[in-house]
Formats: structure tokens, sequence, C-alpha cells
């Protein structure tokens, strides 16, 4: 039963996805040009600053090897409210037309951080360390977490789409609740994706972290 329950879920998805193709390759296209300015940018930055994100890194990588104990329940705290306010902004604006600018803008920034995350690591500590460090540090959660960004902003956008072409007020309100319950389920793969940073992620890091 559960079996074919996973198989429904994942025709759902496969359908969903295909129905969306074009928006769903706009929006990670500009995931992915976010991606690529931020490894862009921290190949532009000065001595000084480069630096000053050596000794942060360091600091971190410190912190985290003499900390006994992981204390989850503030990390969980931190990330889930992060992503919740991520998905509240990218449910607001992409409910308003003049909004969906700004929704492609938050799927590029947090693109252009992910890149960044991942440039600094390498820079400072060297393409195989540096690329390892990275992926213990981001890769799990993100398994969920830019699925879910990537599929708010197209909920978003289809929503704009149909305001424009379709004056109808009913149909801009089913349309309305349709985008909102899709959100609220982004909404709850976030929630996992917290989860999974917190209770999983860092536990593998601070494993690992001794060889750094």
């Amino acid at each position: 039963m559960k079996k074919d329950k996973r198989i429904k879920l994942l025709e759902i998805i496969k359908e969903h996805v295909r129905n969306n193709k074009k928006e769903y390759i706009l929006v990670a296209l500009i995931f992915v040009i976010g991606i690529f300015l931020g490894v862009l940018f921290i190949n532009q930055i000065q001595e000084a600053q480069k630096t000053e994100i050596t000794s942060y890194l360091n600091s971190f990588i410190d912190k985290v090897k003499n900390m006994e104990n992981l204390n989850h329940i503030e990390l969980l705290k931190s990330s889930m409210g992060q992503n919740i306010v991520l998905a509240i902004i990218l449910w607001f604006f992409g409910t308003t037309v003049i909004g969906i600018p700004i929704v492609f803008g938050l799927v590029l920034y947090r693109g252009f951080c992910l890149g960044y995350t991942i440039a600094i690591c390498i820079t400072i500590m060297g393409l195989p360390q540096g690329l390892v460090f990275a992926l213990l540090l981001l890769l799990l959660q993100n398994i969920l977490w830019i699925p879910a960004i990537l599929a708010l902003a197209v909920s978003g956008f289809k929503l704009y789409k149909s305001i424009v072409k379709d004056r109808n007020k009913e149909n801009i309100k089913l349309e309305i609740v349709r985008h909102t319950v899709f959100s609220f389920i982004m909404l709850l793969v976030l929630v996992v994706a917290s989860l999974i940073e917190t209770f999983i992620a860092m536990n593998i890091l601070k494993g690992c972290i001794k060889y750094f």
C-alpha cells in the first residue's frame, strides 16, 4: 500500500513538472545564473575581504570542532524560521502581478548565496577539501530545499499568467487558492529540509569536521 502511494505521488510530481516544463526551465535557469554570479563574485573580492572570510570560516570550523553537543533546538529554530519566512515571502509576492520580479529576484539571490558559499569553501580550502566540506554543509537539505523554492516560484508565475490572461474574478480566486495550498505543501517540504539540515547534515558535519 505504501509503495503504491509512493508511486502515485511520484506520478503526480512528474505530471506537474511536465505540465509546467517551460516555467521550471525558466526558474531553474534564473537559479543557475545566480549560482554562476556567486562563483564569479568571490573571484572579484579584495585580499582584505578574503582574509576576513578565511578568518570567519576557520572560526566556524573551530567552533563546530570544539562543540561537545550540538544545540539542535536552536539550529532548528534558526533554519525553520528562515525557511518559513522565505516561503511566506514567495507566496505573498506570487499572489501579486507586480511581485513576480521580486520572486525571480529572490530565486536569483538564493542561487547567488549557494554559489558564493561553495566558491568560498573551494577558494579558501582548495578544490578537493573545499568541495567535500561544501557538500557536507549543503547537499542533504538542498536536495529538498532547491526543488521546493523553484516550485514556489513556478506556482507564483503560473498565478501571474492566469491573472494576466483571465480577468474572471472567480477563476482568479480559484487560482489563488491553488497557489496557497501548493505553497503550504512546499512549506512542509522546507520544514523537512530544516529537519534534515539540523539532525542529519549537521551531525555528519560534526563527525567529519576533525578532518578539515
